[in-house]
């Protein structure tokens, strides 16, 4: 039976994918300053090797923890939804099939803990924020 990482399409399919997330980020105003002064090849690298390693791919995820790269950048809950929208966007464009795009969405909703800044967000009362259509329609709860 074949990997995930092989029913994707392996390292061509997860590239792909993942240069039409950048470009979908980096055309949302509200998403493209985080980017500034990035060497976006490296991100896009590193993301690449994170969604190999979740499906199971040959490639082990070499990257720095979630936590340390994003602090102090002042990511929103809301900035982390639409990251994962234009994710879905791009797995969806490529076809990916949704048993895999769960595969990915599952392994990223832990993180949000790790990249959403409690500063930012702390006093924002609970329920407030978009409801995110990704995490309610795989797994039929908000984020």
């Amino acid at each position: 039976m074949p990997s995930n990482y092989d029913r994707i399409g392996g390292a061509r399919v997860l590239t792909a994918v993942v240069e039409d997330h950048y470009r979908r980020v980096l055309a949302d105003p509200t998403l493209a300053h985080f980017f500034t002064d990035v060497d976006l090849v490296r991100v896009q690298r590193r993301q690449v090797e994170f969604f190999a390693a979740v499906l199971g791919g040959p490639v082990r995820y070499t990257g720095s923890p979630m936590r340390r790269v994003h602090r102090g950048l002042g990511i929103t809950r809301r900035h982390f939804e639409r990251v994962v929208y234009h994710l879905t966007e791009s797995l969806a464009a490529a076809r990916v099939p949704a048993d895999l795009t769960a595969v990915i969405l599952a392994a990223l909703a832990p993180l949000a803990g790790d990249i959403v800044d409690r500063r930012v967000t702390r006093g924002t009362p609970r329920g407030s924020g978009s409801r995110i259509w990704v995490w309610s329609s795989v797994f039929g709860s908000t984020a």
